[in-house]
């Protein structure tokens, strides 16, 4: 069966589903469960002839040989005893509950829809791209919440070309959440090396890839993402269940590729003996930080720095307050500027994040041994926000949307740059800027536009009102945010949502 008619299968009985009140994300997490057992269950066959990491006892054949409310109990039996088990078993199955009300509708879809595919043989395109509409559909539903794990497909293509790696090149993301840059990372290796050794691609599949996941149900959907994919397996767990700004874990990668999750401060709700509630903040303080900051933003990018192996190349989706708030932000953006060679700054509009009212960039850069002189030289900036609009739903954005940053980017010899924007061309997206330049700058700031906002003069040049409307809706959001902040600063407890 085509991806299309397996995707078509699948969001059907996603729907039948839905009218029994299971949600995108329920639905999601029981097809994870069962696809999980039903590939393990065919790799033990011809011509694979492995041994399942699943007992027998709770395999694939037990249960579709059961019916009714034997079957129920025996789905539930299955996941709380695969929940307490070792490897990729556990961090599957860890904490999984049995969320269908009908027995009837858990035996169709295993004999129905999953028994009657066989998923090993099946391309990783299709049965990866099918899961991956799964998780998006997931992503949309705003009521869920599961849209700040899901960065947009197009722009982690793109920023993939950009850093093409290598085959042989670790590639960490430290908030991987469903594992969109791991994955691309994955496919621009394959695509781009046809001719991979077998030692190439175990490599590839066991040793390449590291991300770290705070929250478990999000981990859980990371891993089987990528197992369907074709990366990992029962001895090799490619994701981490912690929070990854707790501490340095030690190791060190060629790339790290992130969208850390927005929401600026760290907090821990505190309840005191009579039930009173408190927020505490969480001030990450580690010896290979610059500065001690509650503001996860800032810490991100510290964490980043610190991932990175000598001459390692990040990129980091981070938000507009990381490039111009003072204190902790000014230090450590002199610290970046000085240690790293911070070289490319892309603007990105609004529109784009399941997350309301977010303002974010893309920051790449480079990490470099000791130095007296700032590593960074010039640094490229590539605005694609002034008048551009995009929305979710009407007008998503595509990845050729970034073709011309992917081009001025330069990725064959990023060192052989022409900017777009001149004296003569004053609405040139893509300029440079010397350090002397940045450092002169009120607290070094990067927030930095030179393109004229067509909507502030001309009526004639305003977006779609349906835009204009969210546009509002998206810096009320910013603004509130803001101001929540500022209250909890005032207030002495965190203001921000923890994310």
């Amino acid at each position: 069966m085509n991806q299309a008619a397996i995707v078509q299968k699948l969001w059907n009985y996603c729907n039948v589903l839905r009218d029994d009140g299971m949600s995108y994300g329920d639905y999601v997490e029981q097809l994870t469960y069962l696809l999980f057992l039903k590939m393990a269950d065919e790799r033990t066959k011809a011509p694979y002839n492995q041994k399942s990491p699943v007992p027998s006892m709770y395999s694939w054949p037990s249960l579709i040989k059961k019916d009714g409310d034997e079957l129920f109990d025996h789905y539930r039996h299955t996941l709380e005893a695969l929940g307490n088990q070792k490897g990729l078993l556990g961090l599957i199955f860890n904490k999984s509950q049995n969320k269908f009300q009908d027995p009837a509708k858990l035996r169709r879809l295993i004999v129905d829809l999953i028994d009657k595919e066989t998923w090993v043989s099946m391309s990783a395109d299709v049965k990866g791209d099918a899961y991956e509409g799964l998780l998006e559909k997931n992503a949309q539903d705003t009521k869920s919440g599961a849209g700040q794990y899901f960065t947009p497909r197009p722009l982690i293509q793109a920023i993939v070309d950009v850093m093409a790696p290598k085959p042989g090149e670790t590639v960490s993301d430290p908030a991987c959440g469903t594992g969109g840059f791991l994955l691309a990372a994955h496919d621009y290796v394959v695509k781009h090396n046809p001719n991979l050794t077998k030692p190439q691609k175990t490599k590839l599949k066991e040793e390449t890839f590291k991300g770290w996941e705070l929250v478990q149900a999000t981990a859980r959907l990371c891993a089987m993402n990528m197992l369907l994919h074709g990366i990992g397996s029962q001895d090799f767990e490619p994701i981490v269940v912690s929070d990854s700004l707790a501490a340095d874990p030690g190791d060190r990668f060629d790339l790290v590729l992130t969208n850390p999750p927005f929401g600026k401060k760290s907090s821990t709700t505190i309840v005191g003996e009579e039930g009173k509630v408190s927020k505490e903040r969480d001030i990450v303080e580690r010896g290979d930080f610059w500065t001690t900051t509650s503001n996860k933003q800032l810490n991100f990018v510290q964490h980043v720095k610190t991932l990175l192996k000598q001459n390692g190349r990040a990129a980091v989706v981070v938000p507009d307050n990381v490039l111009f708030e003072g204190g902790a932000g000014e230090t450590i953006r002199r610290k970046l500027l000085h240690e790293c060679d911070v070289h490319t700054l892309l603007r990105l509009p609004t529109g784009l994040f399941y997350a309301q009212g977010v303002k974010a960039n893309v920051l790449f850069f480079d990490k470099k041994p000791a130095s007296e002189t700032p590593w960074t030289k010039k640094l490229w900036i590539y605005d694609l926000r002034t008048n551009i609009h995009f929305t979710l739903k009407t007008d998503p954005l595509k990845r050729e949307d970034l073709d011309e940053f992917v081009k001025c980017y330069n990725p064959e010899n990023r060192h052989q740059r022409k900017a777009t924007w001149s004296d003569k061309k004053l609405d040139g997206r893509w300029r440079a800027y010397t350090y002397d330049e940045i450092a002169a700058r009120d607290k070094v700031s990067l927030d930095i536009f030179w393109l004229r906002d067509e909507s502030l003069s001309e009526s004639d040049n305003l977006p779609d009102p349906d835009v204009l409307a969210q546009e509002i809706v998206d810096d009320l959001e910013a603004a509130l945010e803001q101001f929540r902040e500022i209250a909890g600063d005032l207030s002495g407890t965190a203001g921000a949502t923890e994310q």
